[in-house]
This record gives structure tokens, sequence and C-alpha cells, in this order.
């Protein structure tokens, strides 16, 4: 219906039933690789992994042979490994040339007498116009969801750590609609290819197949049955999307509108999209109270302390800041009637890569989507949004929100944060130089 209010828009969403008990929030990053590394090891029929990358260190070595583990264990055991294409044939930003981890997933797989199938997915071309977004790991009939990749960092292997949100939820019905899709939309494409083997086609080469791979991308969707339309209790909707004005970005937009009292946000970089933008004033407005957890620049993963050497990539950092900062000074009524609490996240030495909503105590959203424009433009994304009209998870949803908000401050003045000129004088020139000829305004729909 064309004026359908956002609340009549998710009622109509079909979705899977879900018992409460059957949902398990992970309090911190050490026990996300403990369950994870446990389900790997106790798995007997299927182990689906997407993710943005399997890194080539320590923590991405441990998962990688904890499924070679499983697979002699359970010589039958279905394996599938998703990730970007391009991220996997490269090496990290600002590094030396390396020849990335799909040669790691080679020699790897040449030490072994089993298969561990690793694809690469290309959502785009080029890595700046898109990459596999994708989230959650299905073990047998659990389905563990979290934007964490699979590395040192984010399975806290070393000293630091990067916090994400954890969440196992046992659901056959689910587990089966999110397998099916990476069979379908992505196993059974042939621009999707092993990257474990040797002789990869190159990027060139598959250019016009990714193309129209992208395009089928656009019309896939999650199988959720027309009759479970009527689940009346706890219930998940599985979503997915990708480019410009996909079904996982009108979700969003119409989550943050159905609030009636209270929205909490949290994402890693500050960079709204304007749809998004406009609904929180929207919100605001109308009385709605709203908080958004967002990482502090010192604790953002772009973020180069100032005794390492300066790279261009390391300016990403301030320039969400000064996003923050025109948003914080544009609502400081908003903020000083308390009702927009900008809190900054920041575990000295860490780093904060949170994403998701929660709509007054009845909804709440996971997801790997960073809330900006590129994800609601370019990346493929996915979320699971999870209706309690019963609020059989208030009470948890509240101890999740507390971990996550025992590291943040709020700012009370939009002058707490820093300007260009406090910045250190590298970042400084790069950021004067980009906005004289508006290229600050281009990054932001790419980063």
């Amino acid at each position: 219906m064309l004026f359908e209010s956002p609340r009549a828009f998710l009622r109509a969403l079909p979705r899977f039933a879900q018992d409460a008990q059957d949902i398990e929030i992970l309090p911190s990053t050490t026990q996300f690789r403990t369950h994870l590394l446990e389900q790997i090891s106790g798995a007997k029929q299927r182990i689906y992994i997407a993710a943005l990358y399997l890194q080539n260190d320590e923590g991405g070595a441990e998962v990688l042979a904890a499924l070679y583990a499983a697979k002699a264990r359970q010589p039958k055991l279905e394996i599938a490994i998703l990730v970007d294409w391009h991220r996997a044939q490269r090496g990290l930003i600002g590094a030396a040339a390396q020849s990335g981890n799909a040669g790691w997933y080679q020699a790897q797989a040449q030490s072994q007498l089993l298969e561990v199938p690793i694809y690469g997915v290309p959502v785009q071309t080029r890595e700046l116009l898109g990459v596999l977004h994708l989230k959650g790991f299905v073990i047998d009939d659990t389905v563990i969801y979290s934007g964490a990749s699979l590395n040192n960092v984010y399975l806290h292997v070393g000293e630091r750590y990067r916090a994400d949100r954890y969440h196992l939820i046992r659901n056959q019905p689910l587990a089966d609609s999110m397998v099916h899709f990476i069979q379908e939309a992505l196993l059974s494409q042939t621009a999707v290819h092993r990257l474990d083997r040797p002789n990869i086609p190159s990027t060139k080469d598959i250019r016009g197949t990714i193309r129209h791979f992208r395009q089928q991308l656009k019309s896939s969707r999650y199988a959720v049955p027309v009759s479970s339309k009527n689940v009346s209790g706890l219930a998940i909707t599985p979503l997915v999307g990708v480019g410009q004005r996909n079904p996982l970005n009108r979700l969003i937009v119409k989550l943050i509108a159905a609030a009636e009292r209270k929205i909490v946000i949290c994402t890693p970089y500050f960079n709204l999209p304007r749809s998004v933008t406009k609904v929180i004033k929207q919100q605001l407005k109308k009385g709605v109270q709203i908080d958004i957890i967002i990482g502090d620049k010192t604790a953002n993963d772009f973020f180069i302390p100032a005794s390492e050497p300066f790279k261009t990539i390391g300016a990403l950092p301030y320039l969400y800041e000064m996003n923050l900062r025109r948003f914080a000074k544009a609502q400081q009524a908003a903020i000083h009637a308390g009702r927009l609490n900008l809190l900054l996240w920041n575990d000295v030495g860490h780093s904060y890569h949170l994403k998701g909503i929660w709509i007054d105590d009845d909804y709440q959203l996971l997801t790997g989507n960073n809330l900006n424009p590129r994800a609601f433009n370019l990346d493929l994304e996915n979320a699971l949004l999870i209706h309690d009209p019963q609020q059989e998870l208030a009470a948890s949803a509240q101890v999740e929100q507390s971990q996550i908000r025992q590291y943040t401050q709020r700012i009370k003045h939009f002058d707490e944060l820093e300007t260009l000129g406090d910045y250190p004088e590298k970042v400084k020139k790069l950021l004067r130089r980009l906005s004289r000829i508006r290229a600050d305004r281009l990054l932001s729909r790419f980063l």
C-alpha cells in the first residue's frame, strides 16, 4: 500500500518462529572465538561461513585448522567458506605488496588430503564499488550471527580485540533458508570461483560474468514461507540486499520510523545515508529518544597512532568525526533536551565494530550493515530482524546494551569534538586538500 504505516509494514513481513531459549548472546570476543571453534568441532552435517575475509594470521589459521579437523572427523560434512573475491587476493591496506589470502588458502589445500572449499564472491568488478558483506555462520542448525570477520583482532588472539555483537540462534528453518540462499544465489553462479585451487581467473577475464551476477543478486531473497506471516510470537525475518533502494535499506528506514518511544543505533563509522538521517530527524521532532553509539576516532579500525607512519587511509576516522560534529551541532537542542544521546565508545587500545538497531522493546536488528552510503548502495548486505512482541528478550537485550555502554561517554555539546585545526598536521593538510576539490563528499559515498 502506498501509505502503509511503518508498523503495518513490519507486521506484514514473513518470519520464522523462534524459541527465546534458543537465542544466546555472547558477551565478548573471546567467547565468540571459543563458541565458534566448539561449534565447528561438533558439526555433524554442515558448515557454511560467510565473512568479508578469512585472514592468514594466527586467528584465521586456528579457524581453518578447525575446519580441516572437522572434515577429517566427519568426511561427509558439507563445508563452504565464502569470502570477498577482491579482498582475498590483495594484502592489507597500506601494507607491502602481497599475494593475499588466496595464496595461503591454496598452500593449505595442497598440504591436506581433504577439501575445505573456499569461494571468492565478486559482488562488483572492483572492490571500491562493492564487496561481499554478507554475515552469518551456519553450523548444523545453529546460526552464529556477527559482523566480525576472521582474524586476530576479531577473534581476540593477542592483546587487541575489535568489539562486535555475537548471537547464537538455534533455528533449523532459519538455518536452512540461509544455506539455501548461499547455495542458489551464490555458489551456483559462474562468477563465483574456488580460491583454494590454483589457476584462479583474473577479474578482467570474468568482468561480464560479474556484472550479470550482480544483476541476479538484486532480485535474490531469503526463502521464507508466505504462511509464516501468521506467526504471532517471537520471530526472525532474514533480509538481504545490494544496490540502491534494496529491501534491506527500505526495512532499516521503516524500522527507525516505526519507533514510538526509543531508538538505539550502533554504527562504527558515522556517515549516515540521507534517508536514515532524514528519518532520525523526523523521530527527534516527534519526541522519540534516540541513542547513537559510535566508535571514538581512536577506536576506529582505520585509526593510526601518531607513533606510527601516516597513511592516507588514516584520515578516515577524522572524516567520520567531522561528520559527527556537524550532526551534533545541528541537533544541539535535542542533545541538550536529552532526546538525542551521542555516545562515544572507547576501550583504550581496542577498536569498535558494532552494528545494530533496537526499536522500543519489541524489535531489534542484527546486521553487518554499517548504515553508511556504501552499505546502502554498493555492498551485498544482510540482516536478521527480531520481532519480540511479548518482550521475551528484553532482559538479555538490556544486558547486551549495558555491556556496550560501559565503555561510552556521552557528548553533551558538539564543541567537545575536535575540529580540523586540532588534528595532526598531515591529517589536516590532506583533509583541507580534499575539501577544496570536494573530494571528501565523493569519498563519503564509497567509505
